[in-house]
């Protein structure tokens, strides 16, 4: 990567002095952004005094998670990005499905990474950083900052030569008045939210492998509409499949004349082994319990037959474990 793109995770740079996406400190003053958008809170209903625990056990409200940018990047790009998805949040399954799935990738992007950035603060508090290193690992390392590139293309052009590098998938949902939620995986970069009439899956670095993995499932709900036991059985599986994904993307990454140009290595590289470790019934149980427990499904119920895990669906289309 040239060292004309910023990438944060070289120097450990969360210390709230520069802007978060472009490492600018400069040009324009910085300002503080809010991860969790005040239009998001508001339409949700939600106060902004509602609770979330970070991973070093902090509790912070949700209007407290901010992260610094450079006025001008905030202006003339990140607000007209959110503008953008407040209007297709707004009209629903409907404005959301329409999306461009890079607008959907840059604002999840951006979301995830700005968790990313206050949970890096939060290392830091915890010593579990230095300055020349960190109790991390250097493929996490890698995967973020690979991430971080790739959302520069909010405020700059970024071509993606002939490639994906993300899963999305946005389905409709029966409940016309789903209360928002959502959840996240950091280490694996895989999103899920639910709100009105509308769900959306995402794996940010997978290059499109969870999708194709779970292809049948997908094809069979085409046109569909869900319910949140289906939703979250779905999301359960992403999360699950995203945590046996054993490859970490590698990509060629160059500065041409200010473009940014982004090539993807090709997956399987060296190794004969399959994309994806073994399938097997009884973690994605455990998984799916986690996601089912608003309706207090229990792993016993769900893996009462081990062949055959508990579905919604009439022709669950599992992977197989083989």
């Amino acid at each position: 990567m040239s060292t004309a793109i910023y990438n944060p995770f070289k120097n450990f740079d969360f210390k709230n002095d520069k802007c978060f996406l472009s490492g600018d400190t400069f040009s324009s003053p910085l300002a503080t952004v809010n991860v969790l958008p005040d239009w998001l809170l508001s339409m949700s209903n939600l106060t902004g005094n509602e609770q979330i625990q970070l991973l070093d056990e902090t509790i912070r409200t949700y209007k407290s998670l901010v992260v610094p940018a450079n006025t001008t990047v905030l202006d003339k790009f990140i607000s007209p990005l959110e503008d953008k998805i407040a209007l297709a949040f707004g009209k629903g399954h409907e404005g959301v499905s329409a999306l461009p799935e890079i607008d959907l990738f840059n604002w999840i992007g951006k979301l995830m990474y700005s968790f990313l950035y206050i949970e890096m603060q939060g290392a830091i508090r915890l010593q579990q950083l230095s300055g020349d290193g960190m109790n991390m690992s250097q493929g996490l390392m890698h995967k973020f900052g690979n991430l971080h590139a790739m959302l520069q293309s909010i405020y700059r052009e970024v071509v993606l030569e002939d490639f994906t590098p993300w899963s999305i998938v946005v389905v409709p949902l029966d409940n016309e008045n789903t209360p928002f939620s959502f959840r996240d995986e950091i280490n694996t970069l895989t999103f899920s939210l639910k709100f009105k009439d509308f769900g959306i899956i995402a794996c940010l670095q997978d290059n499109g492998t969870n999708k194709r993995y779970h292809q049948e499932i997908i094809d069979s709900i085409k046109g569909k509409k869900l319910s949140e036991q289906q939703f979250e059985e779905i999301a359960a599986r992403f999360f699950y499949s995203a945590y046996l994904f054993n490859r970490l993307p590698e990509y060629n990454i160059m500065l041409v004349e200010e473009v940014i140009y982004i090539d993807a290595m090709p997956l399987k590289g060296m190794q004969n082994k399959p994309l994806f470790d073994a399938w097997a019934n009884k973690t994605y149980g455990q998984v799916l319990e986690n996601f089912w427990k608003p309706w207090g499904h229990t792993l016993f119920e769900i893996i009462k037959d081990p062949t055959a895990p508990m579905s919604y669906f009439e022709e669950p289309f599992l992977p197989s474990t083989s």
